[in-house]
């Protein structure tokens, strides 16, 4: 059997369930999950035999692999789980029906379990697109996680605020259950061995920006606001002199990458047209309209409008 031709700038799609859903996988095995991705055909039929090789990782990142790797990982990835939960349910997943590895023929054949199969052929608009080539460079799983949900998130929420645990659930860091032990639990080392290490990769390895900010409730951290292809905002003094309302108006305006002398025009008298054009923005890209950079984009309405020059 010839070895697979792997394009590594090739866009993968998986399910959003899958990117959001709580699962925890070694960096391996999202290696092998990412392949499997790259290896998927619309038209291919219930029960394909998909085969998979080493070499075609070691290509791409330079990370050798051998066979009592691949068997460990997949053995595990048996026993764990993709969690999905909706409103009306909770749902848990296995990827595979089948692994068979073709001893000294350096690949392994997998087939899908029938309830995997939808959540990456049947996709329809709810769909994350990100980089092969991007996601099997970061050698962090935490960064892997990160990639792929910042690339859901960059074009329909550039600036995604969400609580500290949910964050956590998602990586599977902490068990909504608490059954199980939650992991960095200090607030630094969350920082230092997940954000920061992700954060480096990210923007050195993928084809995307990726920065974040912590948020304080009280004396303690509580949410998080993620920023995918857009700048955060730099601490800026309150200015006395101007309305508080319009100072804030001012950085959530400049958190979507529109320059500060721009956003101030914009929010001096047409913060609520703003919003209105994000809520609209937002809703053509998760049905299905391509924008690669919305603070261009938001420009360009507001140029129209006559608001800016």
């Amino acid at each position: 059997m010839e070895l697979q031709k792997i394009n590594i700038d090739k866009r993968i799609m998986q399910h959003n369930a899958i990117t959001s859903g709580r699962f925890d996988f070694t960096a391996c095995q999202l290696d092998i999950l990412f392949m499997l991705l790259a290896s998927l055909g619309k038209d291919d039929a219930p029960g394909k035999i998909y085969s998979l090789y080493a070499k075609d990782i070691e290509t791409i990142t330079g990370r050798k692999w051998n066979y009592q790797q691949l068997q460990h990982a997949t053995e595990e990835m048996g026993s764990r789980m993709f969690v999905i939960e909706t409103e009306k349910s909770l749902k848990q997943l296995w990827l595979f029906s089948m692994v068979e590895y073709q001893k000294g023929k350096g690949y392994f054949d997998v087939s899908l379990s029938d309830k995997a199969r939808p959540y990456l052929f049947e996709l329809k608009s709810n769909f994350t697109v990100f980089q092969l080539k991007s996601a099997l460079s970061c050698t962090s799983k935490y960064a892997k996680r990160l990639y792929a949900l910042a690339c859901q998130w960059r074009h329909t929420d550039p600036v995604k605020i969400l609580s500290i645990n949910e964050l956590k659930e998602m990586l599977y860091l902490k068990d909504p259950t608490g059954k199980q032990k939650e992991q960095f639990t200090e607030i630094t080392a969350f920082k230092t061995k997940v954000l920061d290490i992700a954060k480096k990769q990210i923007n050195e390895e993928t084809d995307i920006n990726f920065d974040y900010e912590l948020i304080k409730r009280g004396r303690s951290f509580e949410f998080i606001k993620i920023f995918v292809g857009v700048q955060k905002i730099r601490q800026v003094q309150i200015d006395l002199n101007e309305p508080i309302d319009y100072q804030k108006h001012v950085r959530n305006v400049m958190a979507y990458g529109v320059s500060e002398s721009a956003a101030k025009q914009i929010a001096l008298r047409h913060y609520a047209d703003f919003e209105a054009t994000v809520t609209d923005l937002k809703k053509a890209i998760s049905e299905g309209r391509k924008v690669d950079d919305p603070a261009a984009y938001l420009v360009a309405v507001f140029q129209k409008k006559g608001v800016l020059k």
